[in-house]
């Protein structure tokens, strides 16, 4: 073993990051945000809610998805890097159990508000076509004593929130908490109007365009979306009808796509009840084809302009929306969730689809993913929350007044600044 003569404070570590410019909590004033739309002044643990959701968003990004974890934020120094105060685990489930229905909503308005903030750094669609895919996800839980926990169509037991999430950047941009036996429609047309108004108050003047899968077929939902002008791609099920629609395709009007490897598959359209529906044909050849010998057919409603084949790529695309989910869950906290209480488990959704949002806007902002690549929560707390030049602490000697400004306890975003260096101990 090899004895070091010089004391550890002697060592440096040195960052040129040109992103590290300033924290983007801070930017974005979460902290003050949060304390001033959270009142829960009259209930118990409910005192200063900013720096406790801060504390569990945190925890999330950098890799926690129990209350418990955020105790990896009181270790070491990591304190001294972060904005805020960071609060006991204890606190935090004391702090949860307190919400209410309404605080719940009052929580949801802070994502609504955080989402405009950070639009009007640079991240926001503007006036482009925005693109937004609706989808719901099940959360299991173990314990049958969980309020709200129930059976839903996996026959699994858990949760089963609606969420909504940006197309191309994986944002989530609303989400809502519901008891695990809800149908998937349930409270979608209400959802899809405070959907709509959020964007627009956040700076998306462009047309919208949603995505639905199956589940999520009704016509009163399109009906709501051409109130709102919001163009739609949706799903449906075979059906009879649906089914009677297919069948009077003349097999002329198909068009063969490059869709899979080991078969063939085409498209077509037709109208269903007025509506225009397009489907998608596939079926085995080979050795493979005694499997399925007989067409598969896949149909789904839709608005939107172009060709048969276009229109069924773009609707497609809907695939991508279960990595974004999948990211939630393995990178932002939401595979767990950790309260009896159904509010808080509420409350608890909302800080995970914030640890997940920050993560992609510092990525965004901070230029640290090319536009062209997903941006997965794990791959960024790897190569930049938890390097070490990003923890700085002060170099032995320094005065209080040149320590460094910058408190990356999330990636700072910044589309542009000056190359700063961090010096830290380790």
């Amino acid at each position: 073993m090899t004895s070091v003569s010089r004391g550890i404070d002697r060592i440096e570590v040195t960052s040129d990051n040109p992103h590290l410019v300033a924290t983007l909590v801070v930017r974005l004033r979460l902290e003050r945000l949060i304390n001033d739309m959270v009142d829960l002044s009259d209930r118990v643990g409910g005192a200063l809610p900013g720096r406790k959701v801060l504390t569990l968003v945190h925890a999330m990004v950098a890799g926690g998805s129990h209350i418990d974890h955020a105790d990896v934020l009181r270790s070491g120094a990591t304190q001294s890097v972060l904005p805020h105060r960071v609060m006991a685990p204890s606190t935090l489930g004391t702090f949860l159990r307190a919400f209410t229905f309404g605080h719940v909503r009052q929580l949801d308005r802070v994502l609504a508000e955080v989402l405009r903030r950070a639009w009007s750094l640079g991240a926001g669609p503007g006036a482009d076509r925005l693109v937004v895919d609706l989808d719901s996800t099940i959360c299991p839980v173990c314990g049958k004593t969980k309020h709200g926990a129930g059976y839903g169509y996996t026959k699994e037991l858990g949760y089963h929130p609606l969420l909504a999430t940006r197309a191309g950047t994986g944002e989530l941009l609303h989400v809502r908490m519901r008891k695990g036996s809800a149908n998937t429609q349930r409270g979608t047309k209400r959802f899809i109007e405070e959907l709509v108004a959020r964007l627009r108050r956040a700076g998306a003047t462009g047309e919208l365009v949603m995505l639905f899968d199956s589940g999520f077929w009704s016509n009163a939902t399109i009906v709501t979306l051409g109130r709102l002008g919001v163009g739609y791609t949706m799903g449906v099920r075979m059906v009879k009808s649906v089914v009677s629609a297919v069948s009077a395709i003349d097999e002329g009007a198909w068009t063969p796509i490059d869709y899979t490897c080991d078969g063939i598959a085409e498209v077509a359209e037709c109208v269903h009840t007025g509506r225009r529906l397009v489907v998608r044909r596939t079926r085995l050849v080979g050795r493979q084809a005694t499997l399925w010998p007989e067409w598969r057919h896949f149909a789904f409603l839709t608005d939107q302009p172009g060709t048969a084949v276009e229109v069924d790529a773009f609707h497609r695309a809907h695939a991508t929306v279960e990595l974004a989910l999948k990211d939630l869950k393995e990178g932002a906290g939401m595979e767990h969730v950790p309260s009896g209480n159904f509010h808080a488990n509420a409350a608890w959704l909302v800080c995970p689809a914030l640890a997940h949002d920050l993560i992609r806007w510092s990525a965004l902002l901070g230029e640290i993913a090319p536009e062209d690549h997903l941006v997965v929560a794990r791959t960024v707390r790897t190569g930049i929350s938890q390097c070490p030049a990003v923890w700085p602490t002060v170099r032995t000697g320094t005065s209080p007044s040149t320590r460094p400004s910058i408190r990356p306890g999330v990636v700072a975003a910044s589309a542009a600044g000056e190359p700063q260096t961090i010096a830290g101990r380790r």
